[in-house]
């Protein structure tokens, strides 16, 4: 990539958000670096980094990209090889509405599922959350979580009212996505788009997937297992696989 600006992904390992903004680099074939951070410290490394407090933060050349979305259509524009925009005018704009749709109220829900059973299972969330850091960012940040764990679970939507609510919609999304894919296999036409990437990227974590940057830590408790138990059977979990194993590149990250 001699002409082509340097690439810099500021991101949580884990997170399905930043699942959207690898697969897109990946999917491109764009060497890029990683950065993983640690969430909560995260907040305000991000914040002088790009103005907000979220990941993924992507840093192409001199531009700050903050947001799967925003990172999508940067590279969509930079590196159009590969396309992830359909070409016909009618079916981008549904990919994109599929993405907005999905991006809004699906992915804030699954996150809510998931987290309603890590906040019960400390370790593995130690393990998921410090994937990618030294051993004494680990050994840290796990005596700091029961301390801390009230704090995510509220940051993270985990509340008698909002659960059960989160369920229902994560639910809802697994029928929608059945709904969606075509003859073709896929959301929009008849090729891979923003709205298969979005869609697979964003269910991942319940899911069980074997590409390594969403793989789940092992051993895998109790809890966690049953929770993927509960929806492995549903129709959109095994198109979720399918695309993982037909579209989902190795990384293209760099050292």
């Amino acid at each position: 990539m001699p002409n082509s600006p340097s690439l810099v992904l500021h991101m949580f390992p884990s997170s399905h958000y930043n699942e959207k903004a690898r697969w897109a680099l990946d999917w491109k074939g764009l060497e890029h670096t990683r950065i993983p951070y640690l969430p909560g410290p995260h907040a305000p490394q991000m914040q002088r980094l790009s103005g907000q407090q979220q990941t993924p933060v992507l840093v192409m050349g001199e531009r700050v990209i903050p947001g799967s979305a925003a990172i999508v259509d940067a590279l969509e524009r930079e590196f159009p090889q590969r396309a992830l925009y359909p070409a016909d005018p009618a079916l981008r704009e549904r990919a994109l509405e599929v993405q907005r749709e999905f991006d809004a109220e699906v992915g804030p829900a699954v996150r809510t599922v998931v987290f309603s059973m890590l906040v019960h299972e400390l370790d593995y969330l130690c393990a998921i959350f410090t994937k990618g850091q030294p051993g004494w960012k680990r050994v840290a940040y796990r005596a700091l979580l029961p301390l801390v764990s009230p704090v995510i679970a509220k940051a993270n939507g985990v509340t008698p009212e909002n659960v059960p609510r989160a369920f229902e919609r994560t639910e809802r999304a697994l029928d929608d996505a059945a709904r969606l894919v075509g003859p073709s296999g896929h959301v929009v036409g008849d090729a891979f788009s923003v709205a298969d990437l979005t869609i697979a990227a964003l269910l991942a974590p319940i899911v069980k997937i074997e590409h390594p940057d969403m793989a789940q830590p092992q051993p895998i408790p109790a809890r966690a297992a049953e929770l993927y138990a509960r929806f492995e059977r549903h129709a959109a979990v095994q198109w979720v696989q399918q695309q993982y194993a037909k579209h989902r590149p190795a990384s293209c990250a760099v050292a």
